[in-house]
């Protein structure tokens, strides 16, 4: 059996942490009026079309909730620190 250290739970509670706020961000940014305003839509006329079209927006927010649930899934793989009942 391994003995996991303080720094092994805290590197996960980080990573479900920031797997999480990534997604909440991918999943709601799309949808707010700055989507529209940045380097990537100005860039390219072509580019701004895929930028704004619908699909591609529900796409990055598809990513977003995938974020959010590895982030729960990694929570609850946090009970493998407590030493309990694999």
């Amino acid at each position: 059996m391994t003995a996991h250290r303080w720094y092994h739970k805290l590197g996960a509670l980080l990573f479900a942490n920031f797997c999480f706020l990534i997604g909440v961000v991918l999943t709601v940014f799309p949808w707010l009026p700055w989507w529209d305003t940045n380097y990537f839509a100005g860039f390219h006329p072509a580019w701004r079309e895929i930028w704004l079209n619908p699909y591609f927006r529900g796409a990055v927010s598809g990513v977003g909730l995938l974020n959010v649930y590895i982030s729960f899934v990694e929570i609850f793989r946090l009970r493998r620190f407590s030493g309990g009942v694999r």
